[in-house]
């Protein structure tokens, strides 16, 4: 198969493909060993003030004008159009006698904007996505009222996915393992007998999370939204306190809303803000009553996936023992795929997993799989195994999905095919620094720490999200696009998720992409205050001279935060 550093991605049909291309569209080989970086351990030291880059005046103002245009033009259409077209618009009109579905001012944002850009998001794929994906060709009617497929699909390179490592592949260890699984256990009755419930696989899958995070005992579940969503149900109640950063998971939310618990906010990263409202907290108690509260839970995410940042580890263990408090750490993101062993952000900070008191995660991003867990001390596990409803009234994982897990697991630590897991480590390592450096340099402002496997570049306008996704599918690229509510209203942007299985020509062929759409969109608005101008050149630098200087200056740490 042809270099993706060509003009064009190959398309292949599934029929032509041979065991060997099926690899390399799926993790692509390794084409020289300084494309590698072996990440090493803070040993305790907290993370620096980061590099600020805002965007001039100039942009934020547009920005706000455009969607001032948009809201202006949203309401003369649903004006003109509750006049003139009522047949049209059946949810927000009342009709015989019956209240509509929704309220005009509450679904004006989905209707007139998100909906209009609908054919940039939940594009459906087939196959596997690793390297490349096979995007399903689709046709859009009336402004993405509906759309219909033509039975085509187009293979593109793939920055959209969740899987870091490039575990999610139809061929090798992770595949074998999850086949085998199915003969031994049988998953319908054309097979052996089904086992349902707990089984060996379930108890061995435990095993090996809870020695991996460091943690005495671990509990699996079949779905990682749900593993927040029920923890915090079983862990705390109304007398409970949770100080969360203000950019934590939907799923954290839903949890601790379900509870019943008290909630407070600090603003993301802020130690100062955090330590403020704990010393208030224990000052003032329950609001009603003033006793103490009954539990205070800190509540934070290891890698913050809309900003590509890391908590400060080191600074919240020392307030969590100063002021005696619980501690939770949503390592979703960052297990796996990150530290000199890919053990989250304990290994990355080098602290002891006993100073944190739940570790949970997720199996869906490094490992290829599905679900999530939680680590903590074997009491704790013991009595969420009682409380916690999802043992009770959920499904359990699947066998295929903790053969996949435990295959997984075994490849990073080295006990299954020694030296791949580290490889790959280190691949997704160097693809992260290398493609969040060389973007900086280009000229375009882009968020989070040197090693973050998302790596979120701000569009700003929201009618440039919508323009960069559609030409970045015109060249064959899969990327993501976000927006408010999901990001501040003026900070829409686009994230890259790097993998293993990219090459250093994969992302050269993204760049040089990235970087012509830049300058036709008027993206590349930095300042150079992060990344590429601290040897005193100018922030822009011309792609040819990113690609080839980028490579070897990606591997050190002056050129990111401290």
């Amino acid at each position: 198969m042809s270099s993706v550093s060509n003009t064009k991605v190959p398309l292949i049909s599934p029929e032509e493909v041979s065991i060997e291309d099926k690899k390399a569209n799926e993790f692509g080989p390794l084409t020289s060993k300084e494309y590698l970086h072996q990440v090493h351990s803070r040993n305790g030291k907290g993370l620096g003030e980061p590099i600020l880059d805002a965007p001039p005046y100039y942009v934020s103002v547009i920005t706000y004008l455009n969607y001032l245009i948009l809201i202006i033009l949203g309401n003369i259409h649903d004006f003109l159009g509750m006049t003139f077209q009522k047949d049209r618009h059946p949810d927000i009109v009342e009709k015989d006698g019956i209240a509509p579905w929704y309220s005009k001012f509450e679904s004006f944002f989905v209707r007139r904007m998100k909906k209009r850009i609908d054919d940039c998001f939940s594009r459906p794929t087939t196959g596997v996505p690793g390297r490349f994906i096979r995007c399903i060709d689709r046709i859009s009617h009336d402004l993405n009222e509906y759309f219909t497929y033509p039975g085509t699909s187009t293979m593109c390179l793939n920055l959209s996915s969740y899987n870091y490592l490039g575990f999610a592949q139809s061929e090798g260890q992770c595949t074998d393992a999850a086949l085998e699984a199915i003969k031994k256990y049988g998953i319908n009755s054309g097979g052996p007998r089904a086992q349902i419930g707990t089984t060996d696989l379930h108890v061995a899958t435990e095993r090996y999370v809870a020695d991996f995070v460091g943690k005495e005992d671990a509990m699996v579940f079949s779905m990682g939204y749900g593993t927040n969503a029920n923890f915090f149900d079983a862990f705390l109640d109304s007398k409970c306190l949770v100080i969360s950063d203000e950019l934590n998971h939907a799923s954290i939310r839903t949890g601790v809303r379900l509870s019943g618990a008290a909630v407070k906010v600090f603003k993301h990263n802020d130690m100062a803000a955090l330590e403020k409202i704990i010393r208030e907290q224990i000052v003032q108690g329950q609001p009603k009553s003033h006793r103490p509260w009954k539990k205070i839970l800190i509540c934070v995410e290891g890698l913050f996936s809309m900003e590509g940042t890391m908590c400060n580890l080191p600074e919240i263990i020392e307030l969590k023992k100063k002021y005696k408090c619980y501690l939770f750490v949503d390592e979703a993101h960052s297990i796996g795929a990150m530290g000199p062993k890919g053990r989250g952000v304990c290994d990355v900070f080098g602290v002891d997993p006993a100073d944190i008191d739940i570790l949970m995660g997720t199996f869906t991003k490094s490992f290829g799989a599905a679900g999530g867990y939680i680590a903590a001390d074997k009491a704790m596990i013991d009595r969420l195994r009682l409380d916690v409803s999802t043992a009770s009234y959920g499904e359990p994982m699947p066998v295929p999905v903790l053969a996949q897990i435990i295959s997984s697991l075994r490849t990073i630590t080295g006990e299954l095919n020694p030296g791949e897991g580290q490889e790959r480590l280190q691949r997704i390592a160097f693809n992260s620094r290398y493609l969040r450096l060389a973007l900086q340099r280009l000229g375009f402002i882009v968020y989070g720490i040197a090693d973050s496997p998302v790596v979120p570049m701000l569009l700003y306008a929201p009618s440039k999200m919508p323009a960069f996704s559609r030409m970045m599918l015109q060249r064959k690229i899969a990327v993501v696009v976000v927006s408010y509510p999901a990001t501040p209203l003026i900070e829409s942007r686009v994230r890259f998720c790097v993998s293993a299985s990219l090459t250093k020509e994969d992302i050269d062929y993204l760049l040089r992409h990235v970087s012509e759409v830049g300058d036709k969109l008027f993206l590349k608005v930095s300042t150079g205050k992060a990344g590429g101008s601290l040897d005193g050149r100018p922030p822009r630098w011309d792609i040819e001279e990113v690609i080839k200087r980028t490579p070897a200056d990606c591997k050190d740490d002056k050129y990111f935060m401290a």
